[in-house]
């Protein structure tokens, strides 16, 4: 049985998920594991790596220590994304697989296509110095499209919860905002069997950097026409229909 290993973007914890890792196990079988990045959800008051590299080692380290061993089936979104690439250029025998939602590599993207400058004033002059509630209306604003309202109003509350509950601090979230735009890694093949997940519609990150990964490693992409950053909070079921229909394409080994 698959071990699938869930990693979450900037500032987001294992809770962030919502009810998909459910979800995902009913649809896929096996394990669904979720690490909190140090500075994130139940790690909030250790410090946030400033690297991708250190993100991924204590990753790992999570997992062994709780257990569970490689390889691994990971799904990654944004900055967790990047964490997965790490994993596969140093560590390609630990993985099985890789799902990769809405990310992007300094090396092959510019920064403004990274992160849309129409967000700059929000995240560099705005979510620093507002409340830790008021910065989650924000974030889900900007990460999510097609939350129905009473959805929308459901997990801002929940979000708003996990904000109160574990806070991440404004160094650590400046450390894993450093991580993510320093990251630099050039790899011209992923050794991993891998998929790319685009919310075309995606208010953080241009829907190109997605498209230039799957061109640069010759791997396939699926394209959300509607959903925003965070895929799998806007549309769950298309996700793992993704998914299945990918593995299922894939030749046993």
């Amino acid at each position: 049985m698959s071990t699938w290993v869930l990693l979450r973007g900037l500032m987001r914890e294992a809770r962030h998920w919502g009810d998909f890792p459910v979800r995902l196990q009913h649809a896929m079988g096996g394990t669904v594991v979720m690490p909190d990045m140090p500075g994130n959800g139940k790690l909030y008051k250790q410090r946030s790596p400033s690297s991708v590299r250190e993100m991924t080692e204590a990753c790992r380290s999570q997992l062994q220590a709780q257990g569970y061993l490689p390889p691994y089936r990971i799904l990654a979104m944004s900055l967790g994304a990047m964490v997965a690439v790490d994993w596969a250029a140093r560590y390609p025998q630990e993985l099985q697989s890789m799902v990769l939602i809405n990310t992007s590599l300094a090396s092959y993207s510019p920064f403004y296509r990274r992160l849309r400058p129409a967000n700059y004033p929000l995240l560099f002059a705005v979510l620093p110095f507002v409340s830790p509630v008021r910065q989650q209306a924000l974030i889900l604003r900007l990460t999510s499209n097609l939350l129905a309202p009473a959805q929308h109003a459901a997990t801002l509350e929940h979000w708003q919860h996990y904000a109160r509950e574990f806070p991440v601090t404004r160094a650590n979230a400046l450390r894993q905002l450093y991580a993510a735009a320093s990251y630099r890694a050039v790899i011209e093949q992923i050794p991993v069997p891998v998929i790319l997940l685009s919310g075309q519609q995606d208010r953080l990150v241009d829907c190109r950097c997605s498209e230039l990964l799957a061109e640069r490693w010759a791997c396939p992409i699926r394209r959300h026409p509607t959903a925003g950053h965070d895929l799998p909070l806007d549309d769950a079921d298309w996700v793992l229909q993704q998914i299945k229909d990918w593995l299922s394409r894939q030749s046993p080994p």
